[in-house]
């Protein structure tokens, strides 16, 4: 039986809440990541700026477990403010252009001051 094994990305900020990342078997579960800055911890007003972040970030946390973007099943997206949707989708479309994982996409309100976007990732690890 498969054990649950904690993820830690090198790059990424520690949480005092989350792991960076779960795997369980050929599984991973990349925790809700936003487009803060790395190196001064603040969010650009920019939502293509965040959106680049953000999938920078997971694919840190999905290389640390031995996946990639090509692994991706499915993302869970929230977003602010749905004027900012097509701009979101210009930059995602970059990440993921051809066999896209299956999404999610819904208005949240309840996240860190500034985060324009928060995506959360489930990929499968390759044998």
């Amino acid at each position: 039986m498969p054990k649950k094994e904690i993820i830690t990305a090198p790059g990424l900020p520690a949480s005092k809440v989350t792991s960076h990342a779960v795997k369980f078997g050929n599984v991973v579960y990349v925790s809700g990541r936003s487009g803060r800055d790395p190196k001064t911890g603040q969010y650009s007003a920019d939502i293509k700026i965040q959106t680049r972040q953000t999938l920078d970030d997971i694919k840190k946390a999905l290389e640390a477990a031995g996946a990639s973007f090509d692994n991706v099943l499915s993302n869970t997206i929230h977003i602010t403010d749905s004027k900012n949707f097509a701009a979101f989708n210009e930059v995602y479309l970059e990440y993921f252009p051809k066999d896209k994982p299956a999404r999610t996409t819904v208005q949240a309100g309840m996240m860190s001051q500034g985060s324009l976007i928060e995506i959360t990732t489930i990929a499968g690890i390759p044998s």
